[in-house]
C-alpha cells in the first residue's frame, strides 16, 4: 500500500485528487493539508510514502516543504502538481529534491502511475515539461530575496515587510535593491513580476 498526503489550498480540487487516487486499491491517502504548514506538521507526523503538492499554497509553498524535508532528511518522495509551468519552477523543484512533477490540466490516469513510479524510486515529469528544466536559468535570488519580494508583492511597505521578517526598513530596502539589480528591474514592481513570470517566486 502507497501511503500518501496530499497538500492543496483549494478544496474542490483537494477532493478530487484524494477521490481519484482511492479508487486504486494500491493507493490510501493518510492526510489532507490546505497550505504548506499544515503539510509539512502532517507528512512529519504520518511519514507516507510520497507528499503531492501543489506550488502556490499559503505559509509555505511546495518548493517551500521539499526544500524543508530534503533538509531533514525525510525520506518521503515529493511530488509536485501545478498549474504552473514555467521552467524556473521545474528548476526549483529539482533543486529541492522534487521527485515528479505534473500539470494539473494531465489526464488523470497519469497521477496514479506517477505515483507508482516515484514509490517505487523513480521519478515522473510531464513530457511536456522535460525538455524545458535545459532552458531554465538559475535562479539568482537568495531566500530571504524571494521572501521579501514576495511580501512586496502583496503591496507591503518597507516597513511592514520589516516588522513581518525582524528586520530593519533599510535592510528590507537593500535586500529590494539588491534583488531588483539581479533581475535588471528598475524597481521593486518589475522585480516581482520578472520573478514571477521566471518562476523564482
Amino acid at each position: 500500500m502507497i501511503r500518501v498526503v496530499i497538500a492543496e489550498d483549494q478544496k474542490m480540487v483537494l477532493g478530487a485528487l484524494s477521490a481519484l487516487l482511492e479508487l486504486d486499491g494500491d493507493i490510501k491517502v493518510v492526510g489532507r493539508a490546505a497550505d504548506g504548514a499544515e503539510a509539512l506538521e502532517l507528512v512529519r507526523s504520518e511519514k507516507p510514502d510520497l507528499l503531492i503538492s501543489d506550488i502556490e499554497m499559503p505559509y509555505l509553498t511546495g518548493i517551500d516543504v521539499a526544500t524543508r524535508l530534503k533538509a531533514e532528511g525525510a525520506p518521503t518522495r515529493v511530488l509536485i502538481v501545478t498549474t504552473f509551468g514555467r521552467p524556473g519552477y521545474l528548476r526549483r523543484a529539482m533543486d529541492a529534491g522534487v521527485k515528479g512533477y505534473l500539470l494539473k490540466d494531465g489526464p488523470s490516469t497519469v497521477l496514479a502511475a506517477a505515483v507508482r513510479t516515484i514509490a517505487a524510486g523513480g521519478r515522473a515529469i510531464a513530457p511536456e515539461l522535460s525538455e524545458a528544466i535545459w532552458d531554465a536559468e538559475p535562479d539568482p535570488l537568495t531566500d530571504r530575496e524571494r521572501a521579501i519580494l514576495r511580501l512586496a508583492e502583496e503591496g507591503r511597505s518597507n516597513k511592514d515587510i520589516a516588522e513581518v521578517l525582524d528586520l530593519s526598513p533599510g535592510t528590507v530596502r537593500n535586500y529590494l535593491s539588491e534583488a531588483a539589480q539581479k533581475l535588471g528591474a528598475a524597481n521593486r514592481v518589475e522585480a516581482g513580476r520578472i520573478a514571477r513570470s521566471n518562476g523564482w517566486l
